[in-house]
């Protein structure tokens, strides 16, 4: 999907009056990113909610070497943003930054799952792009295995193309 496709998502539609967001992205995209949060209604609140250091799956203790444009790249960040008015933190102690392998391609670690949810509650919540269900997420996706929610880009795609 283009980014355009994904701000096509009719996330502002289906989401509550007041909500969080936390969207991976990557330190190369940062203007996509805030194009997506902009289109989906949202707020920044932070780019680094949540900075992932990526390590070998066999070696934790060695950064695992990804992708880059002018140096090798090896993290991922979580931004939060909000809509309408921010839900209370729930635990405080939650920090920043965590090391964990990476997986297959896209996958996100499961800990960050348990953290928002330490972190906010027990309230509603979706994973958009999951690779795989969750317990207590609902989840859309193209290579999840069970999606519990349907969304197509509001725009009318050309068949000529």
């Amino acid at each position: 999907m283009t980014v355009q496709d994904i701000c096509w998502l009719p996330v502002r539609e289906r989401v509550a009056e007041s909500c969080q967001l936390a969207m991976w992205w990557l330190p190369t995209q940062t203007f996509e990113a805030m194009k997506v949060v902009d289109a989906w209604g949202f707020r920044l609140i932070t780019m680094k909610g949540f900075t992932w250091d990526k390590t070998y799956p066999k070696q934790t203790d060695k950064s695992a070497m990804g992708m880059g444009h002018l140096i090798r790249a090896n993290r991922e960040d979580c931004l939060f943003a909000v809509k309408g008015k921010r839900a209370p933190q729930q635990d405080a102690s939650i920090i920043q930054h965590y090391t964990s392998p990476r997986h297959e391609h896209s996958r996100k670690p499961d800990c960050v799952r348990e953290m928002l949810v330490r972190l906010l509650g027990n309230l509603p919540r979706i994973e958009l792009f999951a690779r795989k269900s969750s317990h207590g997420f609902d989840v859309w996706g193209n290579k999840c295995d069970s999606p519990t929610v349907s969304l197509s880009p509001a725009r009318v795609t050309d068949v000529y193309s």
